[in-house]
């Protein structure tokens, strides 16, 4: 390792019991830990090509174009959505119009908009599929603000909030 990356070394904390083996490269210890690494590595990408290949067969639920309530929902958001926040919820829409299962993570910062993308999301599942929606959050006081903000925004609808 150059000198001038020292700093991204750490020191080797191993869980096992016992000491951890150091084997020499290109000895014969070395070399069947490789192919042992290589023969599991290969079982592990044959099991995820299985599983994509399962769920590309599985056909979810399609959820129809924005109803004219949504962009009214959308413009009552009271700031200006970022080009971040607008991508998010222009793919999210995108997968619920297709017949494909979906899997989507929104990751950001405290205050960066992930609620609002949510909200979007629900109502796009509440109003066009009547289906239920379930919104998680980690702690007791932001799942009461998510319930005052939804109640909030989604008053002027026929939808329930509980």
């Amino acid at each position: 390792i150059p000198a001038d990356s020292l700093d991204t070394l750490s020191r080797y904390r191993h869980t096992a019991k016992g000491r951890p083996e150091l084997h020499r490269m290109g000895g014969k210890t070395w070399e069947k830990t490789k192919a042992k690494v290589r023969k599991s590595v290969k079982k592990l990408a044959v099991d995820l090509l299985k599983i994509y290949a399962q769920r590309a067969e599985m056909k979810g639920i399609t959820y129809p174009s924005d109803a004219p309530w949504q962009q009214e929902m959308e413009d009552s958001f009271p700031y200006q959505a970022t080009p971040d926040q607008l991508k998010a919820v222009q793919d999210i829409k995108r997968d619920l119009e297709s017949d494909r299962p979906m899997d989507r993570l929104v990751c950001g910062d405290v205050g960066f908009g992930k609620t609002e993308v949510a909200i979007r999301a629900i109502f796009k599942v509440v109003t066009g599929g009547h289906k239920q929606v379930a919104l998680l959050a980690p702690t007791t006081i932001l799942t009461q603000q998510h319930y005052h903000t939804l109640k909030e925004r989604f008053s002027p609808y026929p939808i329930n909030i509980g």
